[in-house]
């Protein structure tokens, strides 16, 4: 006899597992809710998009390769309207595929095939990453101003002149450190420690070029989020 589905909180992080394999999908979706999030499958793009429009979810797993739509063509629609975290699943180990992801604006990617914990451990650090901190922020620093442009610490909001700027997760995570030493050099091993890459400073890279097309209006010219020769990037704040 089989085991009943977990009874998951109404509370729980809601995760959204978009992939074509029928296997994948029943164990991510046993597995998830075993570890106590609330699950919504699709199959495709297609279906992706329609339960996108009709729920709203903590985090999104897309694996890339699906026929018709893959997974890069969905984040990048998803990545209009939307800054939710965003895992890819790839079957490709290929760097090239994942600085893709990144540029794209996917949070993170886990190559295929994957234990189980692994894709545990990245989603929870994912979520951890992207809640609001507890923690005190002081005074001075709950906002940091850079030309017409603000970023809230605590909150993690990045504006322009009074309107919300969509920045990823990974994006966030990078602001936030160089609002902790305004107008200094930061290396970009500090920036790397940011993120579950490990020693990849060509992903910060592409992380600080993702920004400066938000940021600045002539990217690679930049005023506000500079390149410090030999040492790192700096974020040029106002007095």
């Amino acid at each position: 006899m089989s085991k009943p589905p977990p009874i998951v909180p109404d509370d729980a992080p809601h995760l959204l597992v978009v992939d074509d394999d029928n296997r994948i999908r029943a164990l991510l979706n046993r597995f998830l809710s075993e570890q106590g999030f609330r699950v919504t499958m699709a199959e495709n793009a297609e279906s992706a998009r329609a339960k996108i429009e009709a729920l709203s979810f903590d985090m999104m797993i897309l694996d890339v390769m699906m026929p018709g739509e893959n997974g890069f063509e969905l984040a990048t629609h998803i990545r209009e309207t939307s800054d939710v975290p965003i895992l890819m699943l790839t079957a490709q180990a290929d760097s090239v595929d994942r600085i893709r992801g990144l540029e794209i604006g996917a949070d993170d990617y886990l190559p295929k095939p994957f234990e189980p914990r692994e894709l545990l451990l990245r989603i929870s650090n994912i979520l951890r990453r992207s809640a609001v901190p507890s923690r005190p922020v002081e005074p001075a620093r709950e906002a940091v101003r850079f030309g017409g442009f603000s970023f809230h610490v605590r909150r993690g909001e990045l504006q322009r002149d009074g309107e919300t700027i969509r920045i990823t997760e990974r994006e966030r995570d990078i602001l936030r450190i160089l609002t902790e030493r305004p107008g200094e050099a930061v290396d970009r091993t500090a920036l790397v420690s940011a993120s579950l890459d490990g020693p990849n400073e060509r992903a910060v890279d592409v992380q600080i070029n993702r920004l400066r097309r938000k940021l600045e209006k002539d990217p690679s010219n930049p005023v506000y989020l500079q390149t410090v020769r030999g040492s790192g990037y700096r974020l040029a704040v106002d007095p």
